[in-house]
């Protein structure tokens, strides 16, 4: 097995163009460079993501990212050792103008090639920011996708529960749109709810009356909806204070139900009773500092360290996917020009899929 590995990465599976390069000296990770590009102003007028701007975006931006990425590092393509690539689940143009890129950078250098699961980029994050030992737990928390997980190795993940519904993300977004909040949405009604009381709305915290770690923010959006509506037709509009109000409630019980849920993932976990128990997090909605706190809280009432990767590499990222690759790589995993896009890839292959599948497998 090697001992030295730099590993380019890229990263297209939602409205982040990304490509990093990672050098590995034994155990030890170091990030050379992390180049991300936003999409944010190409999909402001539209109150969400539009996949068919985000990929043609990836199209235009990939090549750019990728010299960006080897310039700030300083390392020619020559020095690289493999390519690794978000190969899913995301929107499947974005993955497939990245997946193609990788294959051209690949074939073009003779350069392995790994397709990486996404999730699993965010799943491992915490080895490559604090390089703890597996097993440890997950919560995987994003704009598409939210599951506790026991990561035992870099292909071996068992989700304990998860989201049947709408992601917290997902959540946040869409409340920002009844709110009138510029997107993306969870840091907009993160600056809101700082002005705002959490107590004058009582959202529901869905499925806290229910055995499990499943988890439900669907209901909570449309109590959010229907106390908006209310205010309208009592006063014909929302106040500053209605807003940051609403949005200090809607926060507050997103963060009750992770909490809870925490803590009961945390019991099924520590019943394993791994050597040296952690609890970490990862995905754009660990970047909110009110939801961090209570996930601080139920880990510390658990005597189990918590592990929270810098905001950087909360979010989308290629460090991520190139640390993903390498462990991969390293674990003598390599794919070939037949990798393909997938739009859904589920993490725990042996569980069953939370929201169901389709022609196209499951969905989470």
């Amino acid at each position: 097995m090697r001992t030295s590995l730099t590993i380019l990465g890229l990263e297209s599976s939602c409205d982040d163009t990304a490509a990093a390069v990672l050098r590995i000296e034994g155990d030890a990770p170091t990030i050379l460079s992390s180049i991300v590009h936003g999409q944010n102003d190409l999909h402001a007028a539209y109150g969400g993501i539009v996949p068919e701007i985000a990929a043609r975006a990836h199209a235009e931006k990939l090549d750019i990212c990728v010299k960006a990425a080897l310039n700030k590092a300083n390392t020619p393509l020559s020095k690289i050792d493999a390519v690794a690539v978000t190969a899913g689940p995301g929107l499947i143009g974005g993955v497939l103008s990245g997946v193609m890129c990788a294959k051209g950078i690949a074939a073009g250098a003779g350069l392995p090639l790994i397709g990486v699961n996404h999730l699993a980029g965010h799943a491992l994050t915490p080895r490559l920011t604090d390089g703890i030992a597996y097993p440890y737990l997950m919560l995987l928390a994003s704009g598409g996708h939210c599951q506790f997980l026991i990561v035992r190795g870099c292909e071996d993940f068992n989700r304990l529960g998860g989201t049947i519904d709408d992601a917290p993300g997902e959540a946040f977004d869409k409340t920002a749109r009844l709110l009138g909040l510029p997107q993306p949405g969870g840091p907009s009604v993160e600056r809101e709810a700082m002005q705002g009381d959490p107590a004058r709305f009582r959202f529901p915290r869905p499925l806290l009356d229910r055995p499990g770690c499943d988890m439900s923010f669907s209901g909570l959006k449309t109590a959010l909806l229907r106390a908006r509506d209310d205010l309208i037709a009592a006063q014909g509009g929302l106040t500053h204070q209605d807003r940051a109000d609403l949005c200090a409630g809607f926060q507050a019980a997103v963060a009750d139900v992770l909490a809870e849920k925490t803590r009961r993932a945390l019991e099924t976990y520590l019943g394993e009773a791994p050597p040296v128990p952690a609890f970490a997090v990862a995905g754009g909605v660990a970047a909110n500092s009110a939801i961090r706190t209570v996930l601080q809280t139920a880990a510390d009432a658990a005597q189990t360290a918590f592990v929270a990767p810098p905001l950087a590499l909360c979010t989308d990222n290629a460090a991520m996917i190139a640390y993903a690759g390498a462990e991969l790589l390293r674990a003598g995993q390599c794919d070939d020009m037949t990798l393909a896009a997938r739009p859904r890839w589920p993490l725990d292959r042996s569980g069953p899929a939370l929201l169901g599948g389709g022609k196209k497998g499951a969905k989470a």
